[in-house]
């Protein structure tokens, strides 16, 4: 009775404001579509209006390069060549990645696909459907489900071996004939009077070339050496995920993966194929053992294992025991602070990055290539760099939505299933579980967002401020006390500390109030314009 009278409370406060900021969120985005909309809908010249620049050295120029053929470089490829563009991809290592990065693929990120047209590249490589997570905590669970009620069947999240899928999108992109798709290694980029006019690569016979286009698009993923001329980098590495593959056994709901609260953090399984389940070990930076001399096989046996449900624990112990199973993965942070640079984009990894618990970066890389798609197809001419890269500003800006969403709940969620010897810290979990277990519109909500169905950054402070009336009722209730008072007011202040600084460092202005922002209403420049600028340069 007093759970139900915190959250009918709750509710009223948190829906009177929930319905201003959806209304100001919905206002939002219908601009925002529809100013996406009116760019995708104008004509694409079938022919190619780029101008030359320089010295080619052999290897051609092209409308646009990619360095980069991972999620994001192959599936942009992969659109400019579908609309025309003549595009050169560069990617380091074109064999299949052997990594445990981006083995999971959240239903917003699928309906992404589904716009790209790239849907069937997660057929044929044994991947399972996601619907949701099982968290567990203390013997107490809460059952999270994607809210996919409202679409097709097909529509689901999907987990996979991420080389698999990787080869897939790379043999679209190879698919295309106006698409060229290399191995090398780009050095450097080339600029001329501060425009970005192309790279220089090291090709498989180590010879230096270089190769020139009026666009160059980087996306050479979270080791990116070319992002510190393009960006200002602040990595931050707050933990490694420690991964194996546990084989023999069953999660305990099917197409459901699940995440262990446990000490000192969190551990995540997720199928990867039908035979095999990804187990993932969140460990802090400041207490990573060893792999070579034995140190992290006897922390997993010895901390982790006997937090592990019992139906995995078997497996889990044989998992450790295979030689060579056991790999390590930083899980990096860093906001996108990208400057403006003529003629050079940013997108995906290299712009961008949370921390991996949500599984949201692949989402997050394929909405950029969306939106960066449709910004450029009204363009008839890529030629004027400096006017090009003023209208591609709008860039950052419109990809805010979800890529703030996702970033802001995977970086607050690895801090509060974290354990701490704060008392606070452990409210807030128990708080949040409390509040997925609510059902109805509270977790309905929450998940959205979690799934990427739900890109709001209004809609997540909304469901800050749900969790945050809810976890300081829980603590005052059945009665208030001043110790009661007092560890409500803990609450919101860690809960607060976590939060606020994550949605600085994404940008308050472009966050919530894009409206303001100029580059919001950039439009496509005009033919005419463009012409009368490029023979106004000669003449000077």
């Amino acid at each position: 009775m007093a759970e139900q009278y915190i959250v009918g409370v709750g509710a009223v406060i948190a829906s009177l404001l929930g319905f201003l900021f959806l209304y100001c969120n919905s206002l939002k985005r219908f601009r925002g579509l529809r100013k996406l909309k009116r760019a995708a809908s104008m004509e694409f010249p079938k022919g190619n209006s780029v101008k030359k620049t320089g010295n080619s050295e052999g290897v051609g120029t092209r409308d646009i390069i990619i360095v980069g053929a991972g999620v994001a470089g192959a599936a942009l490829a992969y659109s400019l060549g579908k609309d025309g563009r003549r595009v050169r991809v560069i990617e380091r290592d074109l064999n299949a990645p052997n990594r445990m990065a981006g083995e999971s693929l959240i239903p917003g990120g699928y309906l992404k696909l589904i716009e790209l047209g790239l849907e069937d590249c997660v057929d044929e490589i044994d991947a399972q459907r996601l619907l949701g997570y099982t968290l567990y905590k203390d013997g107490k669970k809460a059952h999270v489900s994607f809210p996919l009620e409202k679409f097709q069947s097909h529509v689901a999240g999907r987990t996979f071996h991420n080389g698999r899928f990787v080869q897939r999108l790379r043999k679209k992109v190879a698919s295309l004939h106006n698409v060229s798709l290399e191995q090398g290694t780009v050095t450097s980029l080339i600029e001329e009077n501060g425009i970005v006019k192309g790279v220089q690569y090291k090709n498989e016979s180590d010879q230096v070339l270089t190769a020139y286009a009026s666009l160059t698009v980087v996306c050479d993923g979270c080791f990116s050496n070319l992002r510190r001329s393009l960006c200002y980098p602040k990595v931050d590495i707050p933990s490694y995920f420690v991964g194996f593959i546990l084989t023999n056994c069953n999660l305990p709901t099917k197409n459901y993966g699940a995440i262990i609260l446990a000490h000192p953090s969190p551990i995540v399984f997720s199928p990867i194929s039908s035979t095999e389940i990804r187990c993932m070990v969140n460990v802090p930076s400041e207490k990573v053992p060893s792999v070579s001399n034995g140190e992290m096989a006897c922390y997993l046996k010895t901390q982790v294992a006997p937090q592990v449900l019992p139906e995995l624990y078997d497996s889990f112990i044989s998992a450790i025991e295979k030689k060579g199973n056991i790999r390590i993965a930083p899980n990096k942070i860093m906001a996108a602070a990208p400057h403006l640079t003529p003629g050079a984009l940013l997108i995906g990894d290299a712009l961008n990055m949370r921390h991996a618990i949500t599984g949201g970066g692949m989402t997050v890389a394929l909405a950029d290539v969306v939106i960066l798609r449709d910004l450029l197809r009204p363009l008839h001419d890529l030629s004027d760099a400096s006017t090009i890269s003023k209208y591609l500003e709008s860039f950052y800006t419109l990809r805010k939505p979800m890529s703030s969403t996702i970033n802001i709940l995977a970086n607050v969620l690895q801090k509060v299933f974290s354990a701490s010897s704060n008392p606070a810290m452990e409210n807030l979990q128990h708080t949040f579980l409390g509040y997925l277990r609510l059902g109805g519109m509270f977790s309905y909500g929450a998940s959205a967002m979690l799934c990427g169905l739900c890109p709001s950054p209004l809609s997540l402070a909304f469901h800050f401020f749900s969790i945050a009336i809810y976890g300081v009722g829980r603590l005052l209730l059945p009665f208030p006390s001043p110790k009661r008072l007092w560890d409500g007011a803990k609450l919101l202040w860690v809960a607060s500390s976590i939060l606020l600084p994550y949605i600085y460092s994404e940008g308050i202005r472009q966050m919530f109030f894009p409206l303001t922002v100029p580059a919001y209403y950039r439009t496509p420049p005009k033919k005419g314009a463009l012409l009368v600028q490029s023979m106004l340069k000669v003449n000077l």
